[in-house]
């Protein structure tokens, strides 16, 4: 979110959580991308807080709905307020249960996968429009092209990214494998580790596609314990992933602190990958 935003944010969420009947004399920064994050006390409730022209709130509150009924491993709504989407002064703010975190040490690869096969399992009941990845990865393609948004990213790395991104759309894309709705960034950023368990959070990048999409955002032993993975897919998988995302880094309106050291950290990953795995990107 803009800096000039932030202040605003907070206080729609603040006046929002009023309205409601809950009690909010201070808010605490917990995160900010492309959604403000923030902890309203006392009432204790996760608030998130986006632009009005970028949110996709009501399918994120839909989806959470949808898989709690199934059990799945998903992020709570707050209980005691109507779970909808609130817009105030230019935002739309959407309020969560707020889970204090638990110390522990990181999530075991295993339970890591079976929290995500649980979730899988849940989003396969699901009957909603969703993008397909592929839309996903035109997304970073359009990036790719279009040099005023991407003015910073030197020739070299503009065409491995261009190619990488175009060959392994089509390559993934025309698998033939199973697909279904999927979370699309269950990375551990957005996975809480809580009393009730891992949960995990952030449903407003969800699109369709092979689960193996989904693996790529894990950590590499995640994929070990997932039951009935295709490993060619999967190879292929953790190389799209990170060009995509090393693609978003270079927006020059990205607002992820450190982005554009750690796009340069992942350009020379993804060389190394392509070149340990014998791939030519142009293909």
């Amino acid at each position: 979110m803009q800096a000039s935003e932030f202040r605003r944010a907070m206080a729609a969420a603040m006046s929002t959580a009023s309205s409601l009947d809950l009690t909010v004399d201070d808010a605490i920064f917990l995160h900010d991308s492309n959604k403000l994050t923030l902890r309203l006390l006392p009432c204790d409730v996760l608030a998130r807080v986006a632009p009005v022209a970028q949110q996709v709130a009501g399918v994120e509150i839909d989806l959470a709905q949808r898989l709690a009924l199934s059990e799945s491993p998903v992020a709570a709504l707050e209980p005691r307020v109507e779970p909808r989407v609130h817009e105030r002064d230019g935002f739309v703010v959407t309020l969560w249960t707020y889970y204090h975190p638990v110390t522990r040490q990181e999530v075991a690869p295993a339970d890591y996968a079976h929290a995500l096969d649980r979730l899988h399992a849940g989003m396969r009941k699901l009957d909603v429009p969703t993008p397909h990845f592929t839309d996903r990865v035109e997304e970073a393609r359009q990036l790719v092209a279009d040099r005023d948004r991407t003015p910073a990213l030197a020739d070299a790395d503009r065409e491995l990214l261009g190619d990488t991104l175009r060959t392994l759309r089509r390559v993934i894309g025309g698998h033939g494998g199973p697909e279904q709705v999927l979370h699309g960034e269950p990375h551990p950023g957005n996975l809480l580790t809580t009393k009730n368990g891992l949960l995990f959070i952030d449903l407003e990048t969800c699109c369709r596609g092979p689960v193996e999409f989904d693996l790529a955002h894990a950590p590499e032993e995640v994929g070990e314990h997932y039951p009935g993975v295709d490993r060619e897919l999967l190879r292929q998988c953790r190389i799209l992933v990170p060009a995509m995302v090393t693609m978003w880094r270079w927006d020059r309106d990205d607002q992820l602190p450190n982005g554009r050291r750690l796009a340069a950290e992942w350009l020379g990953q993804i060389r190394a990958e392509l070149d340990r795995n014998g791939l030519d990107a142009r293909g």
